[in-house]
């Protein structure tokens, strides 16, 4: 029986695994996005959320918990510096997983996972985007604004008129 073993282990032992997820998650922090496996890809997000989620805060003890995941200066300093600005204000899902297919060789369920606030194609989709009704209000609105103010216009034409 599984009972109580909800994470997969990615065909591995338990130090390959932490140094395969640890790797992934620097290659995220410096690159933004990364191409691997649906499985891996999945197994790195339950990794590396809270450790993203660390670096909201910035203190000693955040960064040297976070180095003693990843070991590396350049993905710490990365990640407490720039992508901690862009997440401040996120309160979770600081990663995006995107299917892409299978791969060539053996068939296996391809993604990128990114970090969700660098992708600025879908930033840019994102802002313009509204929400579009069939029956819209703003048709509605402008005809009712023409209807009052002809109906003045003759009136106030017709005022000056009398004088």
């Amino acid at each position: 029986m599984r009972h109580n073993k909800k994470f997969n282990h990615l065909g591995r032992t338990k130090a390959h695994r932490d140094a395969l997820l640890a790797n992934m998650t620097i290659s995220l922090i410096m690159h933004k996005r990364i191409v691997t496996t649906l499985a891996k890809a999945k197994a790195l997000r339950i990794y590396a959320e809270p450790l993203i989620n660390r670096a909201k805060e910035d203190t000693m003890a955040n960064r040297r918990l976070v180095f003693s995941y990843l070991q590396n200066k350049e993905a710490i300093k990365e990640l407490f510096n720039d992508v901690a600005q862009k997440i401040a204000d996120r309160p979770g899902g600081y990663t995006r997983i995107l299917k892409m297919g299978n791969r060539l060789g053996d068939n296996a369920k391809t993604c990128f996972i990114e970090l969700v606030d660098y992708n600025e194609a879908m930033l840019k989709d994102k802002a313009p985007a509204k929400k579009a009704t069939r029956r819209s209000r703003k048709k509605a609105a402008p005809a009712a604004a023409e209807a009052p103010a002809a109906a003045e216009a003759p009136a106030a034409a017709e005022a000056p008129a009398a004088e």
